[in-house]
């Protein structure tokens, strides 16, 4: 196994930046020619610097950090993510998953079936590990898993997701015979699969806030999750199990509120709610003490990475994401698609935010345990909840009126991109990086740590 350990953290939020992406940051400069945007950090496109001090005391909280730490955190995560998604282009097949890991998340690991993919890695700043199995295949295990919990799903199987760091797909389990049925019900390579002992019960965090609180008709009690719009109409993203399409709302304050436009659960836990005119969508969640936190924008970020939970019952929550593409078993069904991680939540909090720096990442979906013993918690990722039903996330960036496109190209701003969707733009190519929303001030040129040009 290669591995190697990657450099001290630097001492200040600047010097933090150039900890990994050197290698990638140098290609994407030598790609801009010619007049056009100046292309920026990682961490100057995902505004680190509007990490307000509410999250900062959050992150220092729940992660026992000291606030340079929280600071350098939110800029490596940044830079790392930037560059393990150039990464995983560059090595295409082999390519194996990435995390992030360190009090100030200052070590990038980066995995791959070939060892002689180990050379480019640490030329980007990344330490590499061989691995046995592609991520491709471990995603191909989990999505049997998946269906074969489709046709029938146990909650004494809660949870299964696919795990960069140990190369497989952990199953936990409450019983061992259990995950063995589902595992040999989906016909899956049982050597890519790692059963593990659980007692985990999670359960969607109903009694219905960016963090306020908001009542369904029937008197339950959410979270409001980002504020979003749909043309001229306003409204939020929330959880699908909060209410149905048709289900009216009111707010934190008991005042009408609005509608729930369209709602899906299990099987996704999404749902958004249009608004009345009352109501104004603003680029804020609900931090410690009722301050705002701005939305800057909803680039996903790494496993290891550091998020934080605004939610109408326990508030400000802190914690580090542990996997994405992450299926989970509820009373109700099963739930694919969503990110595990280690904040804590309770009933009530359902829908709200989830948010790494200024960076929307998903709505509360459900979980295990509370905020007095600790507890594990599920988000609805956001960019495909956006994509799903046609929505633009409210930001602080936002400028007046609809966001243009590009004349004669493709790329436009609200639409929502995967990573690995090709665009044009000035005449040029580009490979999107890290899903986003894109909006006006992230054309192409100007964001490398989104876009690649090929």
């Amino acid at each position: 196994m290669l591995h190697r350990h990657a450099r001290s953290a630097c001492v200040g939020a600047v010097a933090a930046g150039t900890l990994v992406l050197t290698a990638l940051q140098g290609a994407a400069s030598a790609q801009q020619s010619g007049p056009g945007p100046v292309a920026r950090s990682a961490a100057d496109t995902l505004a680190v610097s509007a990490a307000q001090p509410e999250l900062l005391r959050a992150m220092q909280r729940d992660l026992g950090l000291t606030r340079a730490q929280a600071t350098e955190r939110l800029v490596n995560e940044a830079e790392a993510g930037a560059t393990a998604a150039g990464l995983q282009h560059q090595l295409g097949g082999s390519f194996a998953g990435a995390w992030v890991e360190g009090a100030d998340s200052g070590r990038l690991t980066v995995a791959t079936t070939s060892a002689a993919d180990a050379a480019v890695i640490r030329s980007a700043g990344a330490d590499a590990e061989i691995a046995s199995h592609t991520l491709a295949e471990l995603d191909r295990t989990k999505a049997a898993l998946d269906r074969a919990a489709a046709r029938n799903s146990s909650t004494d199987v809660p949870v299964w997701y696919v795990d960069a760091r140990s190369n497989s797909v952990v199953v936990r389990a409450v019983r061992a015979s259990a995950a063995e049925a589902l595992i040999g019900a989906s016909g899956a390579d049982r050597d890519r699969i790692r059963v593990v002992p659980t007692r985990e019960q999670p359960r969607p965090l109903y009694d219905i806030r960016g963090g306020d609180a908001y009542y369904t008709g029937g008197g339950g009690r959410c979270s409001v999750g980002f504020a979003v719009t749909r043309g001229t109409t306003q409204g939020f993203a929330t959880a699908g199990h909060c209410g149905r399409a048709g289900t009216t709302t009111s707010g934190y304050n008991q005042v009408a509120q609005g509608t729930f436009q369209a709602s899906t659960f299990p099987g996704r836990d999404t749902a958004w709610v249009a608004t009345n005119a009352n109501w104004t969508s603003t680029p804020y969640v609900k931090g410690q003490g009722g301050q705002n936190v701005r939305v800057t924008g909803s680039v996903q970020q790494p496993v290891g990475a550091s998020i934080c939970r605004s939610g109408s019952t326990t508030g400000w929550h802190c914690g580090t994401i542990s996997q994405h593409n992450t299926s989970v078993t509820y009373p109700e069904g099963t739930i694919t698609g969503v990110t595990r991680t280690t904040v804590c939540a309770e009933p009530g909090d359902s829908g709200g935010s989830y948010i790494s720096g200024s960076q929307a990442q998903g709505v509360t979906s459900g979980g295990s345990g509370n905020c007095r013993t600790g507890g594990t918690t599920f988000h609805q990722p956001l960019n495909p909840l956006l994509q799903g039903y046609g929505l633009t996330l409210k930001t602080s960036t936002d400028g007046p009126g609809e966001p243009p496109g590009e004349p004669g190209g493709t790329w436009a701003a609200g639409t929502v991109y995967r990573a690995g969707d090709q665009v044009t733009y000035g005449g040029a190519t580009y490979r999107c990086l890290q899903g986003h929303q894109a909006q006006t001030g992230w054309e192409p040129p100007a964001v490398p740590a989104l876009w690649q040009r090929v």
